[in-house]
């Protein structure tokens, strides 16, 4: 009696079935993990405009009006422009406005923060 060697291995349906629930649970998590990415990278947005909101009230505690983008260091990031406008002795805007890959972030491409912290858009803060 002969006996006939065991095959180890992979048949090429179990191959094709473990590709198909990678392909699947790949399809589930990736976009899951592109929109955390976003939605941190928004976060550091927020913590530039506040930390900027403070340089202004500080600005102002020893200037009779806030400051131009001139006149304080706007932060530099590689998703998001900071911007000030409508400066005067009372108000200003602080604007973060996204760029690259946070464009995709929809609804939430462009932060702006007051002098009354008032926040804008109310849905992303």
């Amino acid at each position: 009696m002969q006996q006939q060697a065991k095959s180890t291995g992979f048949t090429l349906i179990e191959l094709m079935i473990t590709i198909v629930i990678m392909g699947i649970l790949a399809a589930v998590a990736i976009p899951a993990y592109q929109n955390q990415v976003r939605e941190s990278r928004r976060g550091d947005a927020q913590t530039a405009l506040m930390q900027l909101h403070m340089r202004q009230e500080n600005y102002r505690l020893q200037n009779v009006s806030y400051a131009t983008a001139a006149d304080i260091t706007l932060p530099s990031s590689d998703f998001y422009t900071f911007s000030v406008s409508n400066v005067s002795a009372t108000t200003f805007t602080l604007t973060a406005t996204a760029k690259g890959s946070q464009t995709s972030d929809s609804g939430c491409t462009a932060l702006t923060l007051d002098q009354s912290l008032n926040r804008l858009p109310a849905t992303c803060w």
